[in-house]
């Protein structure tokens, strides 16, 4: 899943904040972009995996729309981050889905061009997108 991430500029004094708006407690910082956006895909995990053991449903992402509307996000720069959130989703089941060949042929060739995990990450993915926008 992309989650859309807050970014505060440092300057050479103040290290680069970033934000997980839609993960509570996703807060992070670093010297560089680069070790600020890898403690925010850390820090993502973290949070995850305690609001899912807490037992409370895993946030989807929302818009990064929706967020720039908030006052307390003005002047931040915008970016995504990719989390992969099926660890944090629960016990997995084996399902039998019948789809056209062709359906099929798309789905492998963007999961092996994309380096996805699998067919049924990907099903899953997209799944779960087309939720968050209902």
């Amino acid at each position: 899943m992309q989650y859309p991430i807050a970014i505060e500029w440092g300057d050479e004094n103040t290290a680069i904040g970033i934000q997980v708006p839609d993960i509570p407690g996703a807060v992070t910082a670093g010297d560089t972009f680069e070790e600020a956006y890898n403690a925010a895909i850390e820090v993502a995990h973290i949070m995850l995996e305690e609001i899912a053991s807490s037992g409370e449903p895993v946030p989807m992402p929302s818009s990064s729309f929706t967020h720039r509307q908030n006052p307390e996000f003005a002047d931040m720069g915008w970016g995504m981050l990719e989390i992969d959130i099926s660890p944090y989703l629960g016990k997995t089941e084996k399902v039998n889905v019948t789809l056209p060949g062709f359906v099929i042929q798309r789905i492998d060739r963007y999961v092996r061009d994309h380096r996805i995990k699998s067919r049924s990450s990907f099903l899953a993915d997209a799944a779960l997108e087309k939720l968050v926008r209902a």
